[in-house]
């Protein structure tokens, strides 16, 4: 993914913008207020896609931003995650919101079905967390 020392790569947009693609496969230099202007620009051309997201997770890795990696790479993940999906899941991860099946349920899905295993590695950190401090829903019965 990234030759030599990545670090030498940031910011992207500036030293590698040949390396920066809109989901739809525009090149950032297409990203302009005349493009938007005639329409050739879509709400998913200003997303990152995961390749930019996972890139610069290279770049945050080598520079010894490891908790700032992490979270770039699973971003890339969620990046192809359905909107409908990450707002559930959102929800679900509110203290007091969900019940351990149904965090582990999450975190399943998100494994099996969705490609996303360092996202579900992350559900099931928390579903650890809240069972230690208490923060699961409580049962209405």
């Amino acid at each position: 993914m990234v030759d030599g020392d990545p670090r030498s790569e940031y910011p992207l947009g500036t030293r590698r913008p040949d390396l920066v693609r809109t989901p739809s496969g525009l090149a950032l230099s297409e990203l302009t207020l005349d493009a938007l202007r005639a329409g050739a620009i879509s709400s998913d051309d200003v997303r990152a896609t995961p390749e930019t997201l996972r890139r610069q997770g290279a770049i945050a890795r080598a520079a010894g931003r490891t908790q700032l990696a992490e979270n770039l790479e699973r971003a890339a993940e969620l990046a192809g995650v359905p909107d409908d999906a990450i707002l559930e899941i959102y929800t679900a991860l509110r203290p007091g919101r969900s019940r351990p099946d149904e965090l582990e349920a999450w975190a399943q899905r998100l494994e099996t079905e969705l490609g996303a295993p360092r996202v579900a590695a992350f559900v099931r950190e928390a579903h650890e967390a809240y069972e230690a401090r208490g923060l699961f829903a409580r049962d209405a019965s």
